[in-house]
Formats: C-alpha cells, structure tokens, sequence
C-alpha cells in the first residue's frame, strides 16, 4: 500500500459493468446493499457497445439496405438506391450503442450505485486495489460479484492489427468491404457475415466444421445457407485458416481444406472463432479464488466461487456465453448475497442467432431428449402455411416442437424463420412452466401474427391441426 492509501470500506462491489455486472449492481442495490460497480473500459461492456446491440444494429441496416433494392414483389420500385455507411455507422454508435449507454449509467445513478472507473486487482479475499492510469486506491469490501466478460481469441497467424480484425475492429469499419473474409462460422461470424452481405460486400466463410452454426440442427442451417447462396455467399467448411498476409492495400488469407492449400485475398479478414474469459491477471489467485479448464471460475447454483464472499457470473463462469443469461445470474448472484434462497435453473436457457432467417432454440432437441431416456417426438409447422409469414414475404422456416409422447409436455423448441428471437420466448415460458402441447393450442393468438404458427404447431403435436 503506498503512503497516504488508506482503503475505503465497500459492501457489495460488482467488477465489470456489462449485462451481467450492471444488472447484478442494480439488483443488489434493490436488496437494501450499497453497491459500488468497478469498470476499466465502458458501461455496458462488450455486448451494447462492440457486441450484440452494435451487431444488430448493422444486421438491421442491412436488412433496409436489401429491401430498398428488392422491394419490386411489393409493388414498390426505388431508384438510384444508395448506401451512406459512414452516416449508418454514425446511426449505431450514437442513435442506438450512446442511447443505451446512456441509459445504464442513468440506471445505476437512478439506483445509489458508485460507479468506479479503473481496473480491479484483487489483495486478498476481502482487498483489492483499482488503478487508474495515474493513480491508484484501496478498497475493503463484504462481497464482491466478478462479472469481467471475455474477449475475442487472437489464433496463430492472425494478429489484430491493420487488416486482420476481431469482431470489435469488424463493426467499426469505416467502409463496406468489396471482399470480405471471415474465420469462424460460428453466430458471430455467421451474423456478421450475413450483414455485411445484405451491405453489398463479397463474403467468404472459412469454418474448421462441417457445417456453419455448428450449435444448430442441420435442418435450421440448411435454410441459413441457402439464404447465403443467393447473397454469393461463399462457405468453405473444414478449412484450416494458416496465416494472414497483410498486403497493405489487401489481405491474403492461407487455409488449407482436404489437405489442399488455399488461398483467398480479400480487403479485410475477421477472425471470430471464439472468445476467451477475463480471469487473467486481476489476482485471483491471491483471492484464493479457484480458475477452472480454459480459464473459466467454478461456481454453485448460487453463483458462488469456492471463497465464499466471491462470486462470479456471465462469460467466466461454465456455461453459454449468452448476454441473458449473465444477466440471470447476476440477478441470482445479488439476491443470494442477501440471504434469498435462490439458485439458477438453466432448463429454458434460450439462443438466438441474428442470420438471414434468424435461428432460436431452447430446451432439449430431439436427440438431446432421448439421449435422456425420454420418450419425445419431434413437430414441424412451416412458416409458409402462416398469413401473416405469407403477406410479410417472409415464408422460409418452421417452428419445431420436441413433446413427451405420453402427455405432450414441451421439453424443447427450435424456430427457424423471421421473427424467431422474439416467438421462441413464448416457447421458453412454455418449458420453464411445465405446459403442454394443449396449453398452447387452447391460448387464443392473435390473427394475423407469427405467434400463430406456435399454436398450429400445438394442434399438429395434438393430432388436431386445421392449418397443416
């Protein structure tokens, strides 16, 4: 301790003010504790502002974009349609990433929580020291949540810099690329490879898989990349990306797929292959906190690391690396260190990935359910038999059911088509609640809505469909 740092006493501190750390703090502020939120970079973390919001925000311009130039089924023709990006990436950060920011350091002033910039070190189990770039303080406190996020993987031969570009470097280009080439077909480069696509750059997939989205049936892929083939999108699936070579005006990417080298040159080169959790170098271990296999912080239902008074929620803990899911936790995190006897419960833990149409999945598939003993079945109802799919020109998908045979209890949900990441919320409420096929088919749905294809999805697991 240097001279003259006397340590400040906190009760509860959250480290990290992303999607799990603010809402932690402001739960925690709810339960009667005085709460101080430690943060080095940015309220909101990663997700509002070079993530999921700044993400969709692209995906939606694009979506504009495409349908200004392809509006002609609808009777409605547009000329000399053209694309200003610097104005759309003036749109993302201050018309909707600034908004929302804004918003949570409102949020957290609205409800008594310091806020503390710097980054956190930890002394002990009860000390830790945050230091700005000139200075340096002290803190005591109760209980700390550890919220730190992740970071996108830097792989051999792929160094960020220039034309090489994680997913963060990806959003914030100041031009549409005319080529583009992604490694990693995951959600991430999936997303943005599809937005990017809709904004008139050429793009190619590398992905080590077989398949793109490797976390979705192949059924919901399938529609995914047919979508791609009419944008000449480009998927080479079981590539090895080998190296970058930075051409200074361009970039040459090496792969290797069937034991063939390949190479591909391209303006730029997005690498989202993945993302690391932030556990390194913040003193964990002199917490006597335990780090698990690749970095990750077991935890209890609770949250709960193996020091008592710490806890660890989002990113960093097993799990998916999902925004609400963080979110979740930080809620189960914070009433737990006021004494609710709460736990997680990941049964209905809904994924969603922003492509062209969006895919959503929640609960058991069908092989997961029998991979459980339990005797399921698998219903489709497809989009194109739905009117408001059909007047929306959007008719490519299926909602899928995965029922108990015996009582048509819901134990699983996939939705492949437009208006997924919203349907498969009602699907989610579904398993959480323990409903059956005929809970759903006997709620009145709105006519003509989306909401409608879950319902005749119900009837057909039934028995009793009218639309199919």
């Amino acid at each position: 301790m240097v001279v003259g740092d006397f340590a400040l006493e906190l009760d509860t501190v959250v480290i990290g003010a992303g999607p799990g750390g603010y809402v932690a703090a402001i739960r925690a502020a709810q339960m009667g504790q005085k709460v101080a939120i430690i943060e080095r970079e940015y309220i909101g973390g990663v997700c509002l502002n070079v993530g999921c919001i700044p993400s969709k925000a692209l995906i939606a311009a694009g979506h504009h974009y495409q349908e200004a130039l392809h509006s002609q089924m609808f009777g409605v023709t547009a000329d000399n349609v053209t694309l200003d990006f610097a104005q759309t990436q003036d749109w993302k950060d201050n018309g909707v990433v600034n908004k929302l920011t804004s918003g949570i350091s409102f949020l957290l002033k609205k409800n008594k929580v310091e806020v503390i910039e710097g980054e956190a070190f930890f002394v002990d189990d009860r000390t830790l020291r945050v230091i700005k770039e000139d200075s340096a303080q002290t803190y005591e406190f109760n209980n700390a949540i550890i919220a730190t996020g992740s970071r996108p993987i830097e792989i051999p031969g792929f160094k960020f810099a220039g034309r090489v570009l994680d997913s963060t470097g990806g959003l914030n280009l100041k031009e549409v690329p005319k080529k583009l080439v992604i490694i990693g077909g995951g959600v991430i480069g999936a997303e943005l490879g599809g937005a990017y696509a809709n904004l008139g750059a050429e793009v190619t997939i590398l992905e080590g898989s077989p398949q793109i989205l490797p976390t979705y049936e192949k059924d919901m892929v399938k529609i995914v990349e047919e979508d791609f083939a009419k944008k000449a999108v480009t998927i080479v699936t079981k590539a090895m990306a080998k190296e970058a070579i930075d051409n200074g005006d361009s970039v040459t990417v090496n792969y290797e797929v069937d034991g063939k080298q390949e190479s591909i040159t391209a303006d730029y080169v997005m690498v989202t292959v993945g993302r690391r959790p932030n556990t390194d170098d913040m003193g964990l271990e002199q917490a006597g906190v335990t780090i698990g296999e690749r970095g990750l912080i077991p935890v209890d239902k609770q949250g709960r690391t193996n020091v008592s008074n710490i806890y660890a929620i989002g990113d960093i803990v097993p799990g998916a690396a999902l925004a609400h899911k963080a979110s979740y936790e930080a809620k189960v995190a914070a009433e737990a260190i006021s004494g609710k006897k709460v736990e997680v419960d990941y049964k209905a833990m809904p994924a969603v990935a922003f492509t062209d149409p969006e895919l959503a999945s929640v609960g058991l598939t069908i092989a997961e359910a029998k991979d459980q003993g339990i005797e399921a079945k698998a219903i489709k109802f497809p989009f194109a038999g739905n009117g408001r799919a059909l007047s929306l020109g959007k008719t490519e998908g299926f909602v899928r059911l995965v029922t108990t045979i015996e009582d048509h209890v819901i134990v699983g949900a996939q939705v492949a088509g437009v208006g997924a990441s919203d349907i498969i919320s009602e699907l989610a409420l579904a398993i959480e609640s323990g409903m059956n096929a005929e809970d759903i088919a006997l709620t009145i749905h709105p006519h003509p809505s989306l909401g409608e294809i879950v319902m005749d999805a119900a009837e057909l697991a039934l028995g009793l469909p009218i639309h199919a």
